[in-house]
């Protein structure tokens, strides 16, 4: 097992790297494409704006072996928070820009009430629309760590996993066969969150 975690200067990857590391020794943090191509499994974390997260992917080179590896090889990924937001095909914070487009779909602002600020932040449960592996063994309405103030809109709704209740309803996660995305942190939300990483890593 070789995991990437993929550092492109957003957010802070070492939580991430030491949630990791209670699974397995072999987590690498890393902008190398060669690091990639030898990856058994990829992370993009991510705290900040979609059109920062973009541009510094870009600056960094990775996107065409990181989307070489998840799309033809199918190596397991799992994007994390803003990691989440950037597979979609646009966003609009930090002005419109193109995303990854590895699940279709846009991100959008959230729009707050007098009872429901924006960010998001804080524990909140998530309730599943379809199984999936990486929700092996966790319950419906298992609460975990969110700090958000956009969200995911998959153009097609069997990419949605899982909602979480919150103005409405917010995407918390979504797939597309090895490719999955989480709204919340399980690198933050204790007990429930190592179990995801370790589904992750299974997978």
């Amino acid at each position: 097992m070789k995991v990437v975690i993929v550092d492109y200067k957003m957010g802070n990857v070492r939580s991430v790297l030491r949630s990791f590391e209670k699974f397995t020794n072999d987590v690498t943090i890393s902008a190398d494409p060669q690091d990639l191509k030898t990856a058994t499994h990829i992370v993009l974390p991510g705290v900040g704006s979609f059109a920062d997260g973009m541009k510094n992917l870009e600056e960094s080179g990775v996107i065409p072996t990181l989307i070489e590896e998840v799309t033809k090889n199918k190596i397991p990924f799992l994007g994390i928070c803003l990691g989440m937001q950037l597979l979609a095909s646009v966003g609009y914070e930090g002005g419109k820009k193109n995303g990854l487009n590895l699940i279709s779909g846009h991100v959008r602002k959230l729009i707050p009430t007098e009872k429901e600020p924006v960010p998001h932040v804080g524990w909140n449960e998530i309730h599943k629309k379809f199984d999936h592996p990486i929700l092996h063994e966790i319950n419906d309405g298992t609460d975990f760590y969110f700090v958000h103030g956009y969200h995911f809109l998959p153009d097609d709704k069997n990419n949605i996993i899982s909602i979480t209740p919150y103005l409405g309803e917010v995407v918390s996660i979504v797939a597309d066969g090895n490719i999955i995305g989480m709204q919340f942190h399980p690198e933050k939300s204790q007990i429930s969150g190592f179990k995801i990483i370790k589904n992750f890593l299974e997978l």
